[in-house]
């Protein structure tokens, strides 16, 4: 099915320098390891410098004492590489949200909003987009648009859909052939196979990017319709 044009305005965002965090993030690291091997060679170099020269100490508990050394300097290694991986996969996603400003994304919610634009020759037009998302294939897929009484003003239909997002438009003309008034509207969607419901068909939402936040919490997409991660994000327009 077609959609129309659905692109806000862009909002500017400011976000930091990821390059900037990750670097440090990584040399951060780095030191720390180092910073645990110092501590433990001048432990043991002290241990030996001490010891009693009648009873030294045994090389079963020297070589016992390194590899501990090496075992912590590894773990050490590891979670430096982890802390690197996911700074780089945070400033990524950063970048990735910061694209979609201005853009149009699918997410989960049953809101549609139909919207009129009346031309230089006087005609006017209506538009609306939503969309479903499918995780199990469907023999049939109904789709009930509601006003704000409840009443199912127009009634859509989709055979034989594979998994995936579906955008759907919708022009505003309804079951009876007239126009529906500009507006909020809701919508439900059915989606059987086999004669039987299935449960794992999602109804979706527009939402227009307006900036991104970074922080603690990660990066959150702020829109029309409030705050959302990138998983939340089903299909961009």
């Amino acid at each position: 099915m077609a959609i129309s044009g659905i692109i806000d305005t862009p909002v500017a965002a400011t976000t930091n320098s990821t390059t900037t965090t990750s670097t440090t993030s990584s040399t951060s690291s780095t030191t720390s390891v180092q910073a645990d091997q110092d501590k433990f060679m001048k432990l043991l170099v002290t241990q030996l410098q001490n010891q009693d020269p009648l009873n030294p100490m045994d090389n079963a508990a020297m070589t016992s004492q390194l590899a501990q050394l090496s075992t912590v300097t590894g773990i050490n290694k590891v979670n430096s590489t982890l802390e690197s991986l996911r700074t780089d996969i945070a400033a990524s996603q950063s970048q990735s949200a910061i694209n979609l400003i201005g853009k149009g994304v699918l997410v989960e919610g049953k809101g549609i909003t139909l919207s009129s634009t009346t031309d230089d020759a006087g005609k006017t037009t209506s538009s609306s987009v939503f969309g479903i998302d499918l995780a199990s294939a469907a023999q049939n897929v109904s789709i009930a648009i509601q006003d704000s009484t409840g009443k199912t003003v127009r009634t859509m239909a989709l055979n034989n859909a594979e998994v995936g997002t579906y955008p759907i438009s919708w022009d505003g003309t309804t079951d009876a052939k007239t126009t529906a008034p500009a507006g909020s509207y809701t919508f439900t969607v059915t989606a059987t196979s086999a004669g039987k419901t299935l449960t794992d068909a999602t109804a979706l939402q527009l939402a227009a990017v307006a900036s991104v936040s970074t922080g603690s919490g990660g990066t959150k997409l702020n829109t029309s319709l409030g705050q959302f991660t990138m998983s939340d994000v089903k299909e961009v327009l």
